[in-house]
């Protein structure tokens, strides 16, 4: 039994007034007969469900029964979407609003589905962050959370990679996403036209340096979708960061080893192109790269399971690395 389809119902009900159990059971797209059973639930849990039978009845509350879920305040009714995501919301500032909108819907609900929803939370945790790393400080996340929703303009001090790497930018926040324990704001820098639209980048928010909410508002564009602006943006990224390739040799360790050591895309071309070299269960791949000490540091981690075959100037790379670390050792030679 599903204590969110009860509560559905419920607010189905409270909101809709009179439905047949068909109606209730398209709304959410479950069997007539389910419909019927959650029903029957909401009733022996002591929820006021009339019957009315016959041409036009159904299912109705009894007449002024509420729930109390509208007693939320703003704050809480935004927060109700990371009620499962304890940190993020800790992350966003919104830990307390979190938690009262939570108790004020278990408070509301029967104590069938009270007791369920309860149950449920105890075996499900969510852990953003990637592993081998410890959590970025993102003191000024609250405020682009706010300034995303009240559409002001942010006065910031960020530190990019390029030169100069301290620059000044005035931000207006369309959105914020969390991508494997990392906070990014999609901002446009210039408020845009009806016929130019102003162009969305994206800011990661441990490198803002410093940050002001100004009087200033701006328009959100009303076409701009967050989760399409994030895919597109991923899809540019991946064809960004890759900026040639490599002809390496693994051993059937090195190839089992490959997925903890190195990106996925790589991973991937190794599974493509891998063709047998020998008999010992070595292959041979081309893996894209995105520079040379890139990828010397990446297939270092390898060991003596990787070779690199080509281009000649990771070759040498990683054989000048290898040679620096013998000589660092006292190693000169083979034993």
């Amino acid at each position: 039994m599903s204590a969110g389809r009860l509560l559905s119902v419920l607010l189905l009900l409270q909101s809709r007034g009179r439905m047949s159990a068909r109606a209730i059971a398209e709304e959410l797209g479950v069997s007539v007969r389910t419909a019927y059973r959650d029903v029957e639930r909401l009733q022996g849990a002591g929820v006021p469900v009339c019957a009315e039978p016959g041409r036009g009845g159904g299912y109705r509350l009894l007449d002024g029964y509420r729930t109390r879920l509208t007693g939320m305040t703003e704050g809480e009714a935004r927060a109700l979407l990371f009620a499962g995501l304890p940190d993020v919301a800790a992350d966003l500032g919104l830990a307390a609003e979190v938690s009262a909108a939570r108790l004020k819907l278990l408070a509301a609900l029967p104590a069938g589905a009270r007791e369920e929803a309860a149950r449920t939370a105890t075996v499900f945790h969510v852990d953003a962050p990637g592993w081998y790393r410890e959590p970025e400080r993102t003191p000024y996340l609250p405020l682009f959370v706010d300034a995303t929703l009240t559409q002001r303009v942010v006065e910031a001090r960020y530190r990019r990679w390029r030169a100069p790497q301290e620059v000044s930018r005035r931000l207006r926040p369309y959105g914020l996403v969390l991508k494997s324990g990392v906070w990014y704001v999609v901002a446009a820098t210039e408020s845009g036209t009806a016929t130019a639209p102003a162009k969305a980048a994206t800011y990661r928010v441990a490198q803002v340096l410093d940050a002001t909410l100004s009087d200033e508002r701006f328009d959100r564009p009303r076409d701009f979708e967050l989760g399409a602006y994030w895919a597109s943006y991923l899809a540019d990224f991946e064809a960004r960061r890759y900026t040639g390739t490599a002809t390496i040799r693994l051993s059937p360790r090195g190839r089992r080893r490959l997925p903890d050591n190195v990106a996925p895309e790589v991973v991937r071309a190794v599974d493509a192109t891998a063709t047998a070299v020998g008999g010992d269960g070595w292959v041979e791949a081309v893996v894209p790269t995105e520079s040379t000490m890139h990828a010397c540091g990446e297939l270092l981690r390898l060991g003596v399971d990787v070779e690199v075959v080509a281009p000649a100037a990771l070759r040498r790379a990683m054989a000048d690395t290898v040679g620096a670390l013998a000589r660092a050792y006292g190693v000169t030679g083979r034993a």
